[in-house]
């Protein structure tokens, strides 16, 4: 019988690996879903990584398998192995291949963290004639972003620069296509042991749990009360440390509306397992209904709005030009009206006068 040549073995070897390893790195599911537009770009150098690192494994660890099993010591075999002293070919180029490998992935990396705005963060601070300052200064003399018809919090990008552009040296800024414009929602972030603290400026609002709009250009100025911090989304693959004294950036744009955890993926005490929060990422009308609605809860007029009851109750809640007369009325009777616009039974209100 002829033996196949080893070049044909060699050949279809090498298919059947390429096709492997193709397919697992464009399906292996190790990644959550993709939330943000920068996703897409750390998922496709995550794929190439994959299916490289699969086609390696596969030769390395079936060339092992091989040989174990081709060149096991036979039974009654008591000679010496073949005295091999090296082959300059062979480990040129298994030293070429890698190098070239490393080489080709730092190059496209460096793209990734290009478009995606890391180099844009750094570059705007050592042009900066602010750096001098300080974060709080440039906050407190920053403009307030021009009001569009979606929400006051978000700018309609007509006004270059930001309330913290400039003081940001680390993280993620503009994308090259917009760089240089001002971000749509801007939200100051405070890393601190153990939570996160939500601070929105334009809105006068301050919350546990990160809230933004679909399809809109995000900005975070992110810092931390006492020690390093990372804020953490991976469903938006991205990551950024909160550093004491040293104010960062991350910028973006969330794709999908949802839930997604925000997790501390720096060890910053005993109770770092604990430190985690979610982004919720709303539609343009639900995030212009959440800032209405948590701008009033949250205004100085609030406690006296929500705790004391008008003197003088409506006929609607929504017609407040029909006083009516309390003087005989029992609570249910006063309640009423109120009820009835919040769809509450009648004979859930109390009946005692």
């Amino acid at each position: 019988m002829k033996q196949i040549p080893a070049s044909l073995l060699t050949l279809t070897a090498g298919i059947v690996i390429t096709l492997v390893s193709l397919w697992y790195g464009n399906n292996h599911g190790l990644l959550p879903v993709q939330a943000s537009a920068e996703a897409p770009l750390v998922d496709g150098l995550f794929d190439v990584m994959v299916v490289i690192a699969t086609a390696l494994f596969i030769i390395v660890e079936g060339t092992i398998v091989y040989f174990v099993i081709r060149y096991r010591r036979r039974k009654g075999d008591d000679s010496d192995g073949v005295p091999l002293e090296g082959n300059l070919e062979l480990e040129a180029f298994w030293t070429a291949i890698p190098a070239i490998i490393v080489i080709g992935l730092g190059i496209y990396s460096v793209d990734v963290y290009r478009d995606m705005g890391g180099l844009s963060v750094g570059a705007h601070a050592m042009h900066s004639s602010m750096m001098g300052q300080s974060h709080a200064t440039l906050l407190a003399e920053a403009p307030s972003p021009v009001n569009s018809d979606v929400s006051p919090l978000l700018a309609d990008g007509s006004e270059a620069g930001s309330s913290d552009q400039g003081t940001a040296e680390y993280g993620f800024g503009a994308a090259p296509d917009v760089n240089g414009q001002a971000a749509d929602v801007q939200v100051n972030i405070t890393g601190l042991q153990y939570a996160w603290l939500f601070n929105y400026p334009d809105g006068g609002m301050i919350t546990g749990e990160l809230h933004i709009p679909a399809n809109k250009d995000v900005q975070l100025n992110i810092e931390a009360q006492d020690v390093i911090h990372s804020f953490w989304v991976p469903a938006f693959r991205l990551k950024q440390d909160a550093i004491p004294g040293k104010p960062t950036q991350l910028r973006f744009v969330a794709t999908r509306p949802g839930t997604y955890d925000v997790v501390c993926a720096e060890l910053c005490g005993s109770y770092h397992g604990s430190m985690r929060t979610q982004v919720i990422v709303h539609t343009e009308e639900e995030f212009s209904q959440w800032v209405d609605e948590n701008r009033i809860a949250q205004g100085p007029e609030s406690v006296g709005a929500i705790a004391a009851a008008p003197s003088t109750p409506v006929a609607s809640p929504s017609d407040v030009s029909l006083p009516i007369d309390t003087s005989a009325m029992s609570k249910a009777d006063y309640l009423a009206p109120y009820g009835e616009e919040l769809g509450i039974s009648p004979d859930h209100l109390p009946h005692h006068s």
